[in-house]
Parts: C-alpha cells; structure tokens; sequence
C-alpha cells in the first residue's frame, strides 16, 4: 500500500467518504486567466486553465462541465514548468504563467505526456523563452518531432527511470510509465513536499471551477474506463512503483489535486487497473427499434427492483452517453443486453456498445442476453460471439428470444433470467 503522509488542509470536502480535493476558487470563466487559481504550496503554483466550451472531449466524450487543462510551475533556484496546455487554453495558461514568473525566466519544461491537450502550448512556451531546456525521456524526444519543428539541439535533457532534476530546495525524480496511456509517459515525484506529478493519471472530466463541490468517483470513472482503461497491467506497474513512495497530494493533468486521505482514489484505481467488478449491481444496456425490446428492458429493471437488486443501471444504446454506460459496465458485476436483430445481424448502436467493450479489455463479469427479430433472430448470437472474444465473460442462462411484441411466455423465460443473474 502507498505510504500516505496525513494532510491537515481541508480544501474542498470530497463527497466520496473521507478524501479531499484541491479544488479552484469559483472560476471566471471560459478559457481566460484568472486571479483566484488552485492552491498547490508556495512555491508550487497551478497554471492550468478551465475549458467551458468544449462539447467533445477528444472528439467523442461529452462534457458537459467542460474540462481543466493542468499545468504548474515550480518558483526555486531555478524555475520549471511542468506541461503546457491544449492550444485553445493557451492564452489564459500564458497569462497565468507570466504573473506567476513575475518577471523571472522558465529554466526548464518537464514534458511528462506529449498528446495535444498538455502539449499543445510547447511551441509558445520555447517563443517565450527560447534558451529553456526540455525535459523528457527517449521516447519523448523521438515523437516531439511529429508535433513541432522548432530547433531543438542542446536543448534536450534525457532522463530515464530513477533519475532526479535538483532546482534548489525541490527535487524531481522521474518514474517511466510507459502506455498509461501513451508510451513516452512519464511521471515525477516532488520529494520536499512529497507530490506525485501524475500526467494523465488520476484525472477527472470537468472544469474545475464548475465541478467543485462534485465527487470525484464518477467523473474519474468515465474518465479511466475510457481513456486509459485498456492499459490495466501498465497502470498496476506504475500503482507497484508508487507504492514505494511517500504521497501526500496527487496533481493529475485534469481534474482537481488530490490530497488529504489518498487511499480512497488508490483502491480504486487498483480495482479499475485489475478489472474487478466495483460493486454488485447491473447494468441494462438496451436497443430497441419500435419500443418492442425498450418495454421488456424496461419490465426487466422491475423484476430486478422485486428481488432486492438496489444497484442498476439503465441505459437505451441509442440516445445515451456511450462513455457512461461503458463507466457503468465495468463499475457493476452483472449486465443485462437487450436488443433487436437488424440487417442479419444486431442494431448498430448494440455492436457499437460491445466493441467499446471490448477496445477497453471489458473482462470478469457475467452477462445475460434478450434478442427480439420478427423473422430471423439474429441478434443473440451476434452479441454472444462479441462477447467470446473477451477474457472471463460468463454467459447467464439462455438467451430470451422475443419474436416482436411481448408475449406471457417471454415474461416467464425473463423472469427466470433475472433469478440467474441475480
């Protein structure tokens, strides 16, 4: 277990039982600088920005509180950044920059992850201070190229695992931890006031000033199922390496500073990295076409209200948040699919569902299935097929086969359904 130093600030009580957030001061807004920003250390200031009118989060994630682009900078003998920001936060992040420096110079750039949402901002930063030096390791420099075309000889200082940067009374060492999510992905660990800088590690969807008082599970949720869920074996390494330190607050490259109790936002990450159902419960994730197979999910969620079941959630395939729903299959040990066959085969947003599934290492849970097809069902064994090609899928009793409406026999077959699964 991470050996976690206790924390006596309270900045912003996390509704998750017991762990706190560093969390902004109400925000101005937008993408523009503010004067009131997340409270880091003295000489460890944020610099990040809030994006408020963002729809899409890498082109398919909504957010509808936006999301924070994290960047600090660390004031001592010598000054370092440590990662920019997506170039549509680049204004508020230079002006947040610059009344920090206070007319000092920037000595050194730490890039712990090169996707564009931290990175974006590099160019501008080496316009501003063109004798900087880049921090990062070989796998670093070996795509740095992809993305910009500035002159970079002599400018370039490689670090590998074990590694320290001295800039006076604070110390960076670095950790590699490659694939989690990208694989030139580095951490760093601040041994002065014990802080894990964490590049996409621990985030969270949401502008910070718009998510303050927000628990931080759901948000975190979606937002590692989604985007780093595949990786579970690199994120277990990266937890082992951590846990020989000792952490006393958490700065991600979104959401909000962890600090205070850190076990909570650990366990779980644990879980998540391990494909361990979070909770009993189940999801119903459902097509339907003309509201035959919406009335049986729905008859469905009933009979697992009549046995007790407190944990479910309930998604239509069509109209809901993909990532959410995604979130939601890996959060519960069970999951009910329901939905029509179409063109020989399963409705589109059905097959859509199982592959994000499967693209994310959906894995360890027990699933139950409910065709309908008029004619020639076909969607039962799209779906099993599907869900073969994942590791430790068990299939729950026979497949209900619903031919167009709902009929008694139907009800009976989804009631001993729903005795299997639970």
């Amino acid at each position: 277990m991470v050996s976690v130093r206790s924390q006596t600030e309270n900045i912003g009580h996390d509704a998750t039982g017991g762990a706190d957030c560093v969390t902004t001061l109400p925000a101005c807004g937008g993408l523009s600088g503010k004067e009131d920003t997340m409270i880091i250390s003295e000489q460890i200031k944020y610099i990040g920005v809030d994006d408020t009118d963002i729809d899409l989060f890498e082109s398919q994630y909504v957010v509808p509180k936006g999301i924070s682009y994290n960047s600090y900078l660390i004031l001592d003998e010598k000054t370092a950044v440590l990662d920019t920001v997506d170039r549509r936060g680049e204004a508020g992040w230079e002006e947040n920059l610059l009344r920090e420096l206070a007319g000092r110079k920037v000595d050194y750039l730490v890039i712990h992850h090169l996707e564009p949402d931290h990175a974006g901002s590099i160019a501008r930063l080496v316009e501003l201070f063109p004798e900087m030096v880049l921090v990062g390791n070989a796998k670093t420099f070996a795509m740095l190229p992809q993305f910009f075309d500035f002159p970079m000889e002599g400018k370039m200082l490689t670090v590998k695992e074990g590694d320290s940067l001295c800039l006076g009374a604070h110390t960076l060492t670095f950790v590699m931890a490659p694939m989690v999510h990208w694989p030139e992905v580095m951490v760093s660990y601040e041994s002065k006031e014990k802080i894990l800088f964490a590049a996409d590690g621990f985030g969270r969807f949401g502008a910070l000033g718009l998510t303050e008082k927000d628990p931080w599970d759901e948000e975190a949720r979606r937002y590692y199922i989604n985007i780093v869920g595949k990786y579970g074996m690199p994120v277990q390494t990266l937890l082992k390496k951590a846990a020989t330190l000792d952490i006393a607050k958490i700065c991600p490259l979104h959401g909000p500073v962890l600090t205070g109790d850190l076990s909570h936002y650990l366990e779980k990450y644990d879980i998540w990295s391990s494909y361990r159902p979070e909770e009993k419960g189940v999801l119903i994730a459902y097509a339907s076409i003309h509201g035959n197979t919406a009335q049986a999910a729905e008859e469905l969620r009933q009979m697992l209200l009549e046995k007790g079941v407190k944990n479910i959630a309930f998604h239509d395939l069509a109209r809901a948040d993909m990532a959410q729903a995604v979130a939601d299959a890996f959060r519960y040990d069970s999951m009910i699919l329901a939905a029509p066959s179409y063109d020989g085969g399963v409705f589109p947003c059905m097959q859509d569902f199982l592959m994000h599934l499967q693209s994310k290492a959906y894995q360890n849970r027990r699933v139950a299935l409910v065709e309908n097809g008029s004619w020639a069902p076909s969607a039962g064994k799209v779906m099993k097929a599907l869900l073969e090609t994942m590791k430790n899928i068990e299939i729950v009793g026979e497949t209900v086969t619903i031919r167009s409406a709902l009929k008694p026999t139907d009800r009976e077959k989804m009631r001993m359904l729903v005795d299997a699964i639970v």
